[in-house]
């Protein structure tokens, strides 16, 4: 079997294959948080809704809560009658929106770091295998 020092390239790049599927992990659990934060953004645009529904002045109060509440705005616009109601309900709606939305991040989450596995461990095997032949006697060295 030749030495030639090379092992030490191939160790390191089916190293960086493993960092991959790491990296690719850091990357995704940026993105599955991104639900819950905005349920909570929403709940509490939803609890200033609830107050500015029993002001005199509900209708222009919750038309400015508008850019915070984005669809929930629909379910409660134009005011009348049981806002509290209309408010539990959308504020029901809204969890299940955003339960959907988390669900389908995870998912895609785990897809993606199955995908960059399998193609870190086809890389990994490439790299083995080009080392292999260049070990046993292989193609000469371009060097």
């Amino acid at each position: 079997m030749r030495r030639d020092g090379a092992s030490g390239t191939w160790t390191a790049f089916l190293a960086m294959a493993f960092v991959i599927v790491g990296l690719s992990g850091i990357f995704a659990s940026y993105a599955a948080p991104l639900p819950l934060a905005r349920a909570l953004e929403r709940e509490a645009a939803l609890d200033d809704a609830a107050v500015a529904a029993h002001r005199p002045d509900a209708a222009a109060a919750l038309a400015a809560l508008a850019p915070r509440l984005a669809e929930s705005a629909d379910a409660l616009l134009p005011v009348g009658g049981d806002m509290d109601a209309r408010i539990a309900a959308e504020r029901r709606a809204m969890r299940a929106r955003l339960t959907v939305e988390a669900n389908a991040a995870a998912t895609r989450a785990r897809w993606i770091i199955v995908l960059v596995t399998l193609t870190g461990i086809a890389f990994g095997a490439a790299v083995l295998h080009a080392a292999r032949g260049r070990a046993e006697g292989g193609p000469p060295d371009p060097r």
